[in-house]
């Protein structure tokens, strides 16, 4: 790709349409992009590995929960077990660069902790949590009769992230008649260092309830505070897996859900607060405990759901996530069925970068070792798909041609638009819709690696007006 500079003075001024409508400041050249190499490509559907659990290197991972230790990154995630049955026990998995992955084994080598047994009699355990307080990690997990909120989340400790782990027993429980469910643990550290669990799942909403340092269990008697909720307590209408973090820049707790069915339309939603137990608003200023929205879709900005390219493996239900931060850096870390055999689930590491205002957005293509950095704006003319993750269609969206043209000119399923680079790696498109009305997307350019078509490219992020997930990626460059 061609590089082009920008310096003062008219004997240094390039006169082209694209570069007039700016993107360039004081003087300096912006260099071509830095692309990620070929990244290891593990294969899916692997048949031949069923019972191999050495090379379950993103198979078979469910509702993951991450935590870095020294140089090294840990995932502890769901029992089970595509085309077989699920040994209980927590996986472990870890990776030095968050893209090759090996396996550790299970957290909890005997299994489902007796007092979780007698209480839910469940045959594996959900959604795990990692977490250091002090000097020791706590490992909170999961345990339900299915399809009842009849359901436990107990905790067990240890002085090694690889264990072993000592069960402490109960956090909270809930039975039929009780309004939260006792799953889906999520344990954050708020603005002045204290520690909190979000949790819930299904029934009643998602609660938060302060935790006692000492103990990792619940500081104070009940279930906390409800902070999220749907009227609809159907697979249709779910509300779970929960994940809280704080963001100091923006002095804003942000909250992420994921919405709707596990293997038809999962997808994950956020909303932010000044407080950690809420109101959590989103962009329009809609709460996330407002349950009177219909349809509830219209709540929560939606940065993740199931999307295909025109080539390559498209994704179904992407959900249950949490959140990396690593120096500077963000990640969103979920699981994602594969469109062609939805029973098996598979681990994404995606980049998590944030807009101007403070809102959260997700990678189109997982992580491939990509940096943020400075775009030029001859980069970005070409031909692109375009994905809109549309709050009232929550199935494999599927991505649309979009050209962006080198006199700014923009063309695709919207209408017609301009574009603009408004920043280092800020690319705003303006569309002029077919009622008259505009809708302006604000998106984070971030070269990636395609993941679909096993080649380098540059890829955007961002919101529109409304507060929807907007994906694309560069198919080729303009003729």
């Amino acid at each position: 790709m061609p590089k082009y500079t920008c310096r003062k003075g008219a004997a240094f001024i390039l006169l082209s349409a694209a570069l007039l409508m700016g993107g360039c400041s004081g003087g300096a050249e912006i260099a071509e992009p830095i692309y990620p190499s070929a990244p290891i490509d593990y294969p899916l559907y692997d048949l031949s590995n069923v019972d191999n659990e050495q090379e379950w290197r993103i198979s078979n991972a469910h509702d993951p929960s991450i935590i870095k230790v020294g140089d090294a990154y840990y995932v502890f995630s769901t029992d089970i077990k595509a085309a077989g049955t699920p040994r209980p026990g927590i996986m472990v998995r870890k990776s030095k660069d968050l893209v090759q992955w090996e396996w550790v084994g299970y957290a909890l080598k005997d299994g489902i902790p007796s007092a979780a047994s007698s209480w839910t009699q469940a045959a594996n355990l959900w959604a795990p949590d990692i977490a250091k307080l002090g000097e020791k990690y706590y490992l909170y997990y999961s345990a339900s009769e299915f399809g009842t909120n009849r359901s436990m989340i107990g905790l067990a400790t240890s002085t090694s992230v690889e264990g072993p782990w000592t069960d402490e027993g109960e956090v909270v429980k809930t039975r039929q008649g009780d309004a939260p469910n006792a799953i889906d643990p999520n344990v954050v550290i708020d603005a002045e260092g204290q520690p909190w669990m979000a949790y819930g799942s299904f029934f009643g909403g998602i609660y938060v309830a302060p935790l006692d340092p000492a103990t990792g269990k619940f500081k104070d008697q009940g279930f906390g505070k409800r902070i999220a909720s749907r009227s609809h307590q159907t697979e249709e209408g779910a509300l779970e897996g929960p994940y809280i973090i704080y963001e100091p820049k923006f002095k804003k707790y942000y909250l992420f859900v994921s919405y709707d069915s596990l293997f038809a339309d999962y997808n994950v939603r956020v909303g932010r607060s000044d407080d950690i137990e809420g109101p959590y608003v989103d962009v329009n200023g809609r709460e996330m405990n407002d349950s009177s929205y219909e349809p509830q879709h219209e709540i929560g900005n939606k940065v993740l759901g199931g999307y295909s390219f025109s080539e390559g493996e498209g994704w179904v239900a992407p959900g249950h996530n949490s959140i990396l931060r690593d120096g500077d850096r963000s990640f969103m870390i979920h699981h994602a069925r594969g469109q062609s055999k939805t029973s098996w689930a598979y681990l994404h590491v995606r980049q998590m970068l944030w807009t101007e205002d403070g809102w959260p957005v997700v990678s189109p293509e997982r992580y491939a070792g990509e940096k943020v950095q400075a775009i030029p704006q001859s980069s970005i003319p070409g031909q692109w798909e375009r994905i809109y993750l549309a709050k009232d269609s929550n199935g494999r969206v599927k991505g649309k041609p979009l050209t962006l043209s080198e006199d700014g000119g923009a063309e695709g399923d919207p209408g017609t638009g301009k574009w603009k680079l408004a920043g280092e790696h800020t690319l705003e498109v303006k569309w002029t819709l077919d009622n008259g009305e505009t809708s302006v997307e604000v998106l984070e350019l971030l070269p990636s690696w395609d993941w679909e078509l096993k080649k380098s490219t540059l890829a955007f992020t961002g919101l529109s007006s409304d507060g929807t997930g907007v994906w694309g990626k560069k198919i080729s460059s303009a003729k």
